[in-house]
């Protein structure tokens, strides 16, 4: 084929010869010095993808090719078959700059639209076809060094591939036919009153076809390579992740991204411990497109229930905690999704906790993108379903940072699950009152007229943990005229919400008569100090008996 560079012997004097570079000027007949506008001519065109090159580059062997294709090539370990019979090398490529004017002065005067960058997979997809007629074509030359009986096994496992497992579905059952899900079958449910409800939410809000802000990790397409449907795959990722070579670890994770996006046997077959080891580095990797695919890719890996235990205890939460921490942005929204991925297991809840993730995560809460913020709120929700985890919530001074948010946040309705866990444990619910938390809940029934119905039935749900036990709970409620928000409650509230406030109106009712005929005296101070005989006053409507004795 035609190549405006070529590979020369040059003469260097005494030190011998060397390859070198020359140029040469192509210069057509004048048949077809005009340009067809319908046919480009072939030396336009690239050997492998057969459309015209938006990056021609010239490789060793002096053939031209598009930069897209011989990376294909490159990744696939395939060397193309030319039309003379002799292979490429692409060990090394130099752009070919006099080629790419060539076709864009072509486009020019033919009116032909200007090359587009080539799409990776669709290249791939074409290698790959290349490949397997090469291959079917060898194989009828059969190679006299393999014996028949390994020709059979062979022929054997192509037939019957392995039987891959089918993993549980990371789904959680709705609830009394509503828009709302459950929270975890953790022993430790929160609020002995029945859980506050959840807004229907089965996957992290990362977990999206539309998620992708960046090109190098937009998912391009729905369809799955063939090669990410069998277990052997993992040897293919584990090599591509291992090599130094920065473009080749991004290409992997992006292909083991799209191959676990929606293939839920293949999240379940391709989660072992060798990739996961292999992975752990690009979790932490200073290039935007490795690290951002790599930690996308492990979500959709983390949303197989088998997989769950099995990610936290290969030690992949301390680098999910240091992307959510300090990598970049769609990094952070998708170590969020990760790690509320992760904690919808019980048995990760306290692992995760001790590892470190709640001050990340209710920073994140605070700062995060939305993304961000809203799977970092239901991680720390899923989190503190655990009692260690509450109070090591409570030691960070989270109380005041949530009711803060619940004051001014959009996110009400997810901080307002958080705040419910709290209000279970006493040192929850003593930092919480110490924070005002009674003033906030109230204004927030009173003044959300907005709010969906769930987020005030949550905000109820608080208030009457809160009021359990609390002496200093009917002060606060008082003071904040509680009473007259709860009727409102009990008026107008969903069944459970008047459930709760019919309940706390008459324990503060209950609790204001009792004060009211308890029998208290005001003593005559002055009178005893004089040593006279005390005139003790008592209440209204109270029968005094030993007016002349003083009564403590």
């Amino acid at each position: 084929m035609y190549s405006p560079f070529r590979k020369v012997k040059g003469e260097t004097g005494r030190h011998g010869s060397k390859s070198m570079w020359k140029i040469f000027i192509y210069r057509s007949s004048s048949s077809s010095s005009k340009f067809d506008k319908n046919d480009p001519p072939k030396e336009l065109l690239c050997p492998v993808y057969g459309s015209l090159m938006f990056d021609p580059v010239v490789v060793s062997s002096g053939q031209t090719f598009e930069r897209t294709s011989v990376q294909v090539c490159k990744d696939l370990g395939f060397r193309p078959q030319l039309p003379n019979g002799s292979n490429p090398d692409f060990s090394t490529v130099i752009p070919n700059l006099a080629l790419r004017t060539t076709i864009l002065s072509w486009c020019e005067k033919s009116g032909a639209e200007k090359p587009q960058p080539p799409d990776y997979y669709a290249v791939e997809s074409i290698v790959r076809a290349s490949m397997a007629s090469t291959s079917s074509s060898s194989t009828s030359r059969e190679d006299p060094r393999i014996r028949v009986s390994e020709r059979e096994l062979l022929k054997g496992v192509a037939e019957n591939p392995p039987v891959l497992l089918s993993h549980a579905t990371s789904e959680l059952k709705s609830r009394n036919n509503h828009h709302f899900y459950s929270p975890s079958s953790s022993e430790e449910s929160v609020i002995a009153n029945n859980s506050p409800l959840l807004p229907f939410n089965t996957r992290p809000s990362c977990y999206s076809s539309s998620s992708s802000q960046s090109t190098s990790s937009e998912i391009i397409s729905d369809e799955v390579p063939s090669s990410a449907s069998t277990s052997s795959e993992d040897d293919y990722y584990v090599a591509q992740f291992k090599k130094l070579d920065v473009y080749d670890q991004e290409q992997a994770a992006i292909s083991l991204r799209k191959s676990t996006r929606t293939d839920e046997e293949a999240r379940v077959s391709l989660c072992t411990p060798r990739l996961l080891s292999a992975l752990k580095p690009l979790l932490v990797s200073r290039y935007a497109g490795v690290q951002t695919n790599a930690v996308a890719a492990l979500v959709n890996l983390s949303l197989a229930e088998v997989n769950k235990v099995k990610i936290v205890r290969a030690g992949i939460t301390p680098l999910l905690i240091d992307a959510l921490k300090g990598g970049f942005e769609e990094s952070q929204e998708h170590a969020a999704g990760a790690i509320f991925s992760l904690a919808l297991e019980d048995e990760n809840k306290t692992a995760i906790g001790v590892l470190g993730a709640l001050q990340p995560l209710l920073h994140a809460l605070r700062s995060g993108t939305e993304r961000t913020r809203h799977d970092s709120a239901f991680a720390l929700y899923h989190l503190t379903l655990v009692q260690s985890n509450r109070a090591k919530l409570v030691k960070l001074g989270a109380a005041n940072t949530l009711l803060g948010m619940l004051k001014t946040s959009y996110m009400a309705g997810r901080v307002v699950l958080v705040v419910c866990n709290l209000a279970v444990c006493e040192e929850g619910k003593m930092a919480l009152l110490d924070a005002n938390a009674v003033d906030v809940l109230v204004g927030i029934l009173r003044n959300g007229n907005e709010l969906d119905e769930s987020t005030r039935e949550n905000c109820v749900a608080a208030l009457y943990s809160l009021s359990h036990g609390s002496l200093r709970f009917k002060g606060m409620a008082k003071e904040a005229k509680a009473a007259e928000v709860l009727q409102m409650v009990v008026e107008r509230g969903s069944e459970r919400a008047r459930e709760k406030a019919k309940r706390m109106l008459v324990n503060m009712r209950r609790r204001v008569k009792e004060e009211e005929e308890e029998d208290e005296e005001e003593v005559d101070w002055e009178g005893v100090l004089d040593g006279r005989v005390s005139q003790t006053r008592y209440r209204v409507g109270r029968t005094t008996h030993n007016l002349n004795s003083t009564e403590f």
